[in-house]
This record gives structure tokens, sequence and C-alpha cells, in this order.
């Protein structure tokens, strides 16, 4: 499912080089409007293909002592034209230096990015997203902030749950990515939680086992 995925998103990159020929504003429009389907696809493709790890009970980890600012700044690149499209912009607040953590750094990266893209995707245009990072005790702890609506009490409780959507949202989503997260977490012997106001924003928390 994939390879077609990555083939288009290549095709898209040829017809934006202007060796092969200069593009109309319309031209460019419908360009930008497949790009942002297909990153999509690409991403409800990655949802489902953990997914069938989790449901399976096989989750296959690679657990080795990880640096934690390589997996925020590996989210933050992956994420950068996300933000840059809705002029979002991304504060880093973390620690200078941080310990090594024993986390699986390619699954955490994944639910780094998706917290720091649903931040983004809820985040009003030209608003401030604010990703913090510190040790505390055994753990490290990464936070990512937004000023958005926030989540109304009732449905704190129930956003890890699969397929869970907020009633009412307009955003689209498959209602997995933050389900597979908590698997995913978990499974490395680490969390993810939430607090949030509603009308002012959320902070989503992962934490991750120092190498002792």
């Amino acid at each position: 499912m994939k390879t077609p995925i990555s083939s288009i998103k290549m095709s898209l990159q040829l017809l934006e080089n202007e060796q092969i020929g200069p593009l109309n504003p319309e031209q460019s429009q419908l360009l930008e409007s497949i790009r942002e389907d297909t990153t999509r696809l690409l991403s409800i493709t990655d949802e489902l293909l953990n997914m069938t790890q989790v449901e399976s009970g096989n989750i296959q980890l690679s657990l080795l002592p990880a640096d934690p600012q390589r997996i925020i700044q590996y989210a933050l690149n992956a994420t950068r034209t996300q933000a840059e499209h809705k002029n979002v912009r991304i504060q880093w607040q973390g620690a200078e230096k941080l310990p090594l953590v024993f986390a699986d750094s390619e699954k955490t990266a994944w639910v780094l990015t998706n917290l720091i893209a649903n931040a983004i995707r809820y985040s009003y245009d030209n608003a401030t997203i604010y990703i913090t990072a510190e040790q505390s005790q055994s753990q490290v702890k990464i936070s990512v902030r937004d000023t958005g609506q926030g989540i109304a009490p009732d449905y704190q409780d129930k956003i890890f749950e699969r397929y869970f959507r907020v009633p009412g949202t307009k955003k689209e989503g498959t209602g997995l990515g933050l389900s597979i997260s908590k698997e995913f977490m978990e499974a490395q012997g680490g969390d993810i939680y939430v607090k949030s106001e509603f009308g002012a924003g959320s902070i989503f928390t992962i934490t991750l086992n120092v190498v002792l």
C-alpha cells in the first residue's frame, strides 16, 4: 500500500521541478491538493499498519538506548511543512541536555509526530505550540502544549479509546492515532496522558524510562 503512495509523492516532486516546465497558479493549487491528500493517505496507512500490530498483540519493539532530543528533532522536521501551512510557530523549550532513554526510537518518534500534528491541526492560524522536555527522577517527560479549543471534561478519559472522536469535531481523522500512541508507549514501559482546559488548550505528555 505504501509503495504506490511513495510513487505519487515522487511524481509530485518531479512535476514541481521547474526544469520540466513552469506551472500556472491553477496547476500549482491542484498539486498542493494532491500532496495533502497523499500525505493524509500515507498517515492513515501507517496507522492501519500499526493497529495491525496492536490488535494481533505482536507489537515489534526495538528497545535500545536513545537520545530523546534526536527523537524530538525528527518529529519537528516531520511536521514543519504542516505548521508552515497554518503559520503555526513551534517553540522548543527543553533542557539543553537530557539523559539517554530506553526506547524504540521509530515508534516513539511516530507517537511524538502524531501529537505535534494533532496540536497543529487543532490550533488556530498563527498560534504557537510549545514543546518541552525534562528529566523527572528516572524518566524523561516530553510535552506538547497547544492553545486551541481544548477537550471537554466529559471526553478526556475517552480520547485514547480506539476510533473515538470528539463529537462535533470537523477535523479529519481515523480516531486511531492516540489509541496506537498509548499502546506503543505502554509497551515500552512508558506512559501518555493529557491535561486539558476546555477553551484554553491541551498538554499531551509522554514518558520514557532513563537508561540507568
